[in-house]
């Protein structure tokens, strides 16, 4: 919606208070334990920083131990005798080693013929083995050993401590001590006593943070200090305790590090109390301004609302959710209340916090109310959740590994080549890796480079091909190269071809036979038809006699029975191609449903000049069938024998089981030339009468083998020259 200038003003000084009080109130429970304490005095970082002086000062000072020292207290053990008398094996096993280690230098001296080399490497070679030796015989011998191991120990420690200095100089400039030695009395300390005495000088008065000790330890102090072993132990026994004053000057005439932190702390905790009481003022004011602008509380976003719906949810919820985060990590910052050196600073410090503060803050508001907007109504988030980024990846990677050895020759081509390219760019960097770069580049990169290029063009090759194919040109084959998923897809798409050929000539006989179809149905009931309209116009005639009447009559009557039959096999084809029709299957005997239909023609058998050859089993065959509609399948075929035998032949009917299967065959000599394709006889209205002067329907083939068909049956035709033969297989009981 249109929003004018005064409410923009309105939103932005809303969103700028809820900003500035949420980063207040963040604020102020971020560093309430730090800034909530009296003083600099009371807090942790300062406990740190007086540890670690007293942790320099027992170091440097008052731990009253030197280097030499700490020599004379090295002790040496049995435990430790031992240990190093058996560091590296027995006397037997050092010996042997010593020689192995030295066998070879000397054999190179004699073999040089340099006498005088042979004999100082053997003279040091003695000299290990007897110094190996007087370790296990003189437990007074490896003690001297481990001294000065211990020795150098030190020296490196106290070598190290000297890093240490410059800070215990800067603590000591900070700090102001007078200590005592407890046992001894000694006095340790750093203020001018000609000043005064120490309570003239270590008062409240004169220092902002006293510390009094009466038992000061540094036992284990000088542990901060790094470790080397045989040391730390050595100087942390040091339990020597004191008792005096550890203060802090609250003026200094030179740097004092401590007390500008005691100062820094005392402003930056007056800025924390004011900064705080102002965002809770701000909070105050961004509820009251809701409360009373509408434009706050009825602000939509229908422009941005169309757009930000078309990104998928998941990329919507994580970029909301590192908005949030964003906001969060804004709004708990308050780096600015202890990096500000003048006003100018601080104010700096605050917009620059408050601005990306309110940015982020904006931000999460806008998407969390397009989000809640968006998926108040469930169903959204369903249909949302559909498109969503990561179901749209994990379904690319299911898909690019359907089949999984393209998914990971892709996968390792495109770590090789990031890996190459990542190479090259190193050598860029460091041109002597090169040297391992170029050769494997050689050996690996460039095949895969050409292995790769082949792909390609193999590739486009089956593109090309695969479009001349969709525009209807057929290509020549593609060729077969290899194994690859490539060479699969070139050979299917070969196979698709003569699929499509095959196809387009299946479709160019079906217009074939749907042309002859109409063609022969229009012939079949209009010759019936046109006889009935013509002898009913000429009963019509007034002076035609009784007997011609009655032969009119007749006529129509038999054009008409005619008719009759040609429409039910129609309707009736019809409901057996289209699988529209209900079997009664039930158990029957294939032998005697033959010889019923048999029969229903022995009439017209005995009238014929056919000789028939009836071979049926002795005993019966049964099957589960609809007794009716196989009855009509033989009698189908026994009318079309009776109809397009040739005269004066055989007739062959024969029925036999193999296994569990009945073979039903039917022979004959046709009394037509039956040319193309004979397979073309079972369609509806084909005849092998092409002049269609008899009176089949042509019908009947195409019935019984639909009717075998919805039995689950085959039903084939073979011709041989003038030998028609078709043959019925059904499954038996």
């Amino acid at each position: 919606m249109a929003i004018k200038w005064k409410s923009k003003i309105a939103i932005v000084v809303w969103v700028l208070l809820l900003s500035y009080g949420i980063n207040g109130l963040f604020v102020g429970i971020n560093k309430a334990g730090y800034y909530l304490n009296q003083n600099y005095f009371h807090t942790d970082q300062f406990d740190q920083t007086l540890n670690d002086f007293i942790d320099h000062l027992a170091m440097f000072e008052i731990g009253g131990i030197t280097k030499e020292e700490a020599k004379k207290q090295i002790t040496v053990s049995k435990e430790e005798i031992e240990e190093h008398r058996y560091r590296y094996g027995n006397l037997n096993e050092q010996i042997t080693n010593i020689k192995e280690q030295y066998e070879g230098k000397i054999q190179d001296a004699i073999s040089a013929h340099n006498d005088e080399v042979a004999t100082i490497i053997k003279t040091e070679r003695d000299q290990k083995i007897a110094d190996i030796t007087a370790n296990f015989t003189s437990d007074d011998h490896v003690r001297q050993k481990i001294i000065k191991e211990k020795e150098a120990e030190v020296d490196q420690y106290f070598k190290e401590l000297e890093n240490y200095r410059q800070q215990y100089l800067t603590y000591k400039n900070s700090f102001k001590y007078y200590l005592k030695n407890n046992e001894t009395g000694k006095v340790y300390t750093n203020l001018d006593l000609n000043d005064g005495s120490v309570s003239q000088i270590m008062n409240s008065k004169n220092m902002a943070f006293i510390e009094n000790y009466k038992d000061l330890s540094i036992e284990g102090r000088y542990h901060n200090f790094g470790y080397v072993e045989g040391v730390d132990q050595l100087l942390n026994n040091n339990k020597l305790t004191f008792e005096g004053q550890i203060a802090v000057p609250k003026t200094s005439s030179q740097i004092n590090s401590v007390l500008n932190e005691y100062y820094d702390y005392k402003r930056n905790q007056a800025t924390y109390y004011i900064y705080c009481l102002v965002a809770i003022l701000a909070l105050i004011l961004s509820a009251f301004l809701y409360k009373k602008t509408a434009v706050v509380r009825s602000l939509s976003f229908e422009k941005i609302e169309l757009y930000y719906n078309r990104v998928p949810v998941d990329v919507r919820l994580i970029i909301f959710g590192v908005t949030l985060l964003a906001t969060f990590g804004f709004h708990v910052q308050g780096h600015f209340l202890g990096y500000w050196v003048n006003i100018y600073q601080l104010l700096e410090g605050i917009f620059y916090q408050l601005f990306w503060c309110a940015v982020f803050l904006a931000l999460t508001l806008v998407q969390g109310k397009l989000l809640v907007d968006r998926y108040k109504d469930r169903s959204h988030f369903k249909d949302d959740l559909k498109g969503a980024l990561f179901i749209k990846m994990n379904e690319a990677l299911k898909g690019a590994f359907l089949n999984r050895r393209v998914g990971t020759q892709a996968i390792i081509i495109l770590a090789i080549v990031f890996a190459f390219g990542l190479g090259a760019a190193v050598v860029v960097v460091e041109p002597p890796f090169i040297v391992i770069y170029a050769p494997a580049f050689l050996v690996v990169g460039l095949p895969i480079l050409i292995i790769l290029l082949k792909r390609i063009g193999y590739f486009n090759q089956i593109v090309k091909n695969t479009s001349e194919l969709a525009s209807g040109n057929f290509e020549p084959d593609l060729p077969i190269v290899g194994k690859s998923v490539l060479a699969k897809l070139a050979g299917n798409i070969n196979t698709l071809k003569y699929g499509v050929k095959a196809s387009q000539k299946e479709q160019a006989k079906s217009e074939r036979l749907k042309t002859e179809l109409i063609t022969n149905v229009s012939h079949d009931l209009r010759t019936p038809l046109t006889s009935i309209i013509t002898y009913t116009e000429l009963l019509k005639t007034p002076e035609l006699s009784a007997d011609e009447r009655d032969s009119y009559i007749e006529i129509i009557d038999r054009k008409s029975k005619r008719l009759k039959v040609l429409i039910d096999d129609l309707f009736e084809a019809s409901k057996m191609a289209s699988g529209n029709i209900e079997l009664i299957k039930e158990k029957v005997d294939l032998v005697q449903l033959l010889e019923q239909a048999l029969a229903e023609y022995n009439e017209k058998m005995s009238e014929s000049t056919l000789q028939f050859r009836i071979s049926n089993p002795d005993k019966p065959i049964y099957a589960v069938v609809d007794g009716q509609k196989m009855w009509r399948v033989f009698d189908n075929i026994i009318g079309n024998i009776l109809k397009y035998s040739l005269e004066n032949t055989r007739v062959y009917i024969s029925m036999n089981q193999v296994g569990d299967k009945v073979e039903i065959s039917f022979k004959n000599i046709a009394k037509y030339e039956l040319g193309g394709d004979v397979n073309e006889l079972f369609e509806r209205f084909k005849r092998g009468d092409a002049s269609r002067q008899t009176e089949g329907s042509g019908l009947g083939l195409a019935i019984a083998k639909s009717i075998v068909d919805l039995h689950d049956g085959e039903m084939d035709i073979d011709v041989d020259g003038d030998l028609f033969k078709v043959t019925i297989l059904l499954d038996v009981m």
